[in-house]
């Protein structure tokens, strides 16, 4: 993602380079150039489906520790996790939309020839990319268009249009961070169809430029941010944390993958398991909020209610 790195009270897009941030954007954008897939070679898209793998690794399944889980077959458990996999991939597509259009707004008035710039425009064409490859994915784990509940489909449309600054940047990194502890998981286990491990590595390379550079615009953002500011803007990115958060996986993914979804919904509710999982993998990130000093009271409410810490 990029922006400035000047702290302002204007609109971003108002904001002018700064050397240091040209500094970080050139080596972002040497990285690109030695480091990039193309996921449309590199993933083998023509392979049928194996309904031998899982889609995600069985631990992070929703479902898994409960008594549910233990009666499902090891059919139905692939089953499972394959629409997981393929609601998690819907639900990143929803936000890379949302993370371009703030991206190119934040970039508007910046000189074309800044490397701030330029690495703005190839973190995009990266997340298309991306936005593809997730698709082609859940269509290939024979998955249908899973997507949030209309009135969260709404707020993100407000967000992408209103927030800005660090506020923009944050909540990039907390979609972002949350996805690549899974995904790191998701690449190294054998049990996963293999075309999903590399959909998932190279998402992992790759968002991890985009990681860095979150980091580095939220907390320049926050450089001389008074109390209020910051009160406003820890709130608002722990509200849009909880709807992405709370979204990645589709009710309809219990019925699509025979199950009783009412049932599945009351034991993933409450799976103290998989509540745990989430939690261990934020532990960085929330550790760099609280460095931030975007923990407030009412942000922790919201991160505890996402089961984020």
């Amino acid at each position: 993602m990029a922006g400035s790195t000047v702290p302002s009270k204007a609109h971003p897009s108002k904001v002018q380079d700064s050397p240091e941030g040209d500094d970080v954007a050139r080596r972002l954008l040497g990285s690109a150039a030695q480091l990039a897939y193309d996921p449309a070679t590199e993933v083998d898209w023509e392979t049928p489906l194996d309904k031998e793998f899982h889609g995600a690794s069985p631990e992070w399944s929703t479902l898994y520790g409960t008594p549910y889980w233990r009666e499902l077959t090891e059919a139905q458990r692939k089953e499972l996790t394959r629409q997981e996999a393929a609601s998690v991939a819907s639900t990143g597509i929803w936000f890379e939309m949302i993370l371009q259009q703030m991206v190119l707004r934040d970039i508007y008035m910046k000189d074309p020839a800044g490397a701030e710039f330029q690495w703005a425009l190839t973190e995009i064409a990266e997340e298309c990319r991306h936005s593809i490859m997730f698709a082609r994915g859940a269509q290939k784990l024979g998955a249908p268009h899973y997507r949030p509940r209309r009135g969260v489909m709404e707020l993100g449309r407000a967000f992408k249009t209103l927030a800005f600054g660090e506020a923009a940047y944050a909540a990039i990194l907390v979609a972002e961070e949350v996805l690549d502890v899974m995904q790191r998981d998701w690449m190294r286990d054998e049990r996963v169809v293999p075309f999903v491990r590399t959909i998932n590595n190279i998402h992992v390379v790759e968002e991890s430029r985009h990681m860095k550079f979150a980091r580095d615009e939220t907390l320049k953002r926050l450089e001389g941010a008074g109390w209020a500011r910051r009160q406003i803007n820890a709130f608002v990115v722990a509200v849009a944390s909880y709807f992405i958060v709370t979204s990645m996986v589709n009710p309809e993914v219990y019925r699509r993958a025979g199950l009783d979804r009412k049932r599945a919904l009351a034991a993933a509710k409450g799976n103290e398991h998989h509540k745990s999982m989430m939690r261990s993998s934020c532990s960085g990130l929330m550790d760099f909020l609280a460095s931030a000093r975007l923990l407030t009271k009412p942000a922790l409410a919201f991160y505890k209610r996402a089961n984020l810490i």
